[in-house]
């Protein structure tokens, strides 16, 4: 080893990235959309920080009940010495299927005092904030899944008043459809609920972390005159009000502008 005069240097510290929050995440492991949406999503002086979770490609309800063993331990690879302002579990359905209490609990062994959410408490507290009852819901899943996430929100006191899914069980095949087939079936939804009086929508849920729709949004609900509201729309959303950021941003829809509101639990 060559031997040199090793000078100590002098050097100030700040608080670094992520001066007003700090955001952590669990991804699936084969999700390629939630971290590239919600990169565009954070104000200046917001950072998150990703780990991933163990997932089979294949979306099934056995494989998303099965990772309910796995979120401790991924979240515990997001050090809590970085100071986290909320921790997020990123899936929509496994959420769902295995349940928002447990899901929470998971991830409370790693982080106790931590607030955190997940997709579907994301998109119930969203429309709680929107005042939406009234709701479509568009999923990439199959029936038992797309099932699950209808009874749970018609558990919450929603009314899904039409569904329809891409049936695609490979989570891969889920982050290559595009945004403009997810648009039009926003709109063949709305268009079929708004074909009986009764049956009129407040909001779209688009369900699935995987699927995009941060691009098409805004645009839909000035269309449509309705809420849209995407799994990741709705996390990212909420992942800032928990970590208390209440910033306005543009582009984004109607949900947005808004705060917390109250919890619909």
């Amino acid at each position: 080893m060559t031997s040199i005069d090793l000078q100590k240097l002098p050097f100030v510290t700040d608080d670094g990235f992520g001066q007003r929050a700090r955001i952590g995440i669990v991804v699936l492991e084969n999700d390629q959309t939630v971290e590239a949406e919600l990169s565009s999503l954070w104000p200046d002086g917001v950072a998150a920080f990703a780990t991933r979770i163990p997932m089979e490609d294949r979306v099934t309800a056995e494989t998303l009940r099965a990772m309910e063993a796995r979120i401790p331990e991924a979240a515990a690879l997001l050090p809590g010495l970085m100071g986290f302002d909320v921790i997020g579990y990123g899936c929509t359905s496994a959420a769902t299927l295995i349940g928002e209490d447990r899901v929470s609990a998971a991830i409370r062994r790693a982080h106790p005092d931590v607030p955190n959410t997940n997709p579907i408490t994301a998109v119930l507290a969203a429309m709680a904030a929107l005042g939406a009852v009234r709701v479509a819901v568009v999923t990439p899943y199959n029936a038992e899944v797309t099932g699950g996430i209808v009874d749970l929100l018609t558990s919450r006191g929603l009314e899904v008043v039409a569904a329809g899914s891409f049936l695609e069980e490979s989570d891969a095949n889920v982050a290559r459809i595009t945004e403009a087939s997810v648009a039009d079936a926003v709109r063949g939804l709305v268009a079929s609920a708004d074909a009986s009086p009764d049956r009129r929508v407040d909001a779209v849920f688009v369900s699935c972390t995987s699927l995009r729709a941060y691009g098409i949004a805004g645009a839909l609900e000035a269309e449509l005159g309705v809420a849209v509201v995407s799994s990741n729309l709705a996390f990212g959303w909420h992942l800032l009000r928990l970590a208390g950021i209440d910033d306005a941003i543009n582009g984004m829809g109607r949900l947005f502008t808004l705060g917390l509101g109250v919890d619909p639990r």
